[in-house]
């Protein structure tokens, strides 16, 4: 599983309207609405690493209301969650 974390400044005026259709999008697991210099920050999680540019690039910054983006790419999470068990459906991989 490939993670991004991406900070959006949005229409003030459009966060809800932003923030749901974000979180329609595929690839896009959560949007949480948020206090600092951002409005919301949107949680993309993809089987492939190229994936990820397709659903910034070619999804979230074009969702109207979008302003701009800032994304951060993960290499390794740190939880007490295991979240490879949690979206694995008991398929080998594929590599």
């Amino acid at each position: 599983m490939n993670t991004a974390i991406v900070h959006i400044d949005c229409a003030t005026d459009a966060i809800p309207e932003v923030a749901e259709a974000l979180a329609a999008l595929e690839g896009v697991s959560e949007v949480y609405s948020v206090a600092g210099n951002v409005d919301l920050i949107a949680i993309v999680r993809v089987a492939k690493f190229d994936d990820i540019a397709e659903v910034i690039a070619g999804r979230i910054s074009k969702t109207p209301g979008v302003v701009n983006t800032e994304s951060h790419i993960a290499f390794r999470a740190y939880s007490k969650h295991d979240l490879e068990d949690a979206f694995a459906i008991g398929l080998p991989d594929a590599d």
